[in-house]
């Protein structure tokens, strides 16, 4: 069962996932000790999924690459089970996927994807929509400029 203590850590662990354990448990106001055990119980019961380094694309170019953000819709020809699974499969499999959706009404799929430039775009474009007689449709759209990113899912204390 997750209480307010529990919700207060995760929204903190969401804004900076670096913080000490004795910065977490000050913050919530409960010992070390217990903010550690609270926080174990979060990640075995899969609550925390996993804790991430966020790199800065904009201050990465000047060393990789401009990079190229898109958000592709894609839509399959058949969406029984197993063709659905197959394409999902393949798309979670590329590293230049970020984020990999089925949606519905519309296209079946919506993938976010990162690549260094073009021709790097065009060879995933390759390898996941042109050798896939099953893609029937493929839009994609591509970022101009980065307005806002947040990971975080609104916690409110209950």
């Amino acid at each position: 069962m997750i209480d307010d203590i529990d919700l207060q850590l995760l929204d903190l662990l969401q804004r900076d996932a670096s913080l000490s354990n004795q910065a977490l448990a000050e913050r919530v106001n409960v010992s070390p000790p217990t903010c550690l055990r609270r926080v174990r119980r979060l990640h075995e019961e899969g609550i925390i999924e996993r804790q991430v380094a966020f790199l800065q694309p904009e201050r990465l170019a000047a060393l990789s690459g401009h990079g190229l953000t898109a958000w592709i819709e894609v839509t399959l020809d058949r969406q029984d089970a197993q063709a659905l699974d197959r394409f999902e499969a393949r798309a979670v499999a590329e590293d230049a996927v970020q984020q990999c959706w089925r949606v519905s009404p519309g296209p079946d799929f919506m993938l976010a994807t990162y690549t260094r430039d073009m021709p790097s775009y065009l060879a995933l474009t390759q390898r996941l929509f042109t050798q896939d007689s099953n893609v029937r449709n493929v839009r994609a759209f591509f970022a101009t400029k980065r307005a806002k990113f947040e990971t975080k899912i609104p916690l409110a204390p209950r």
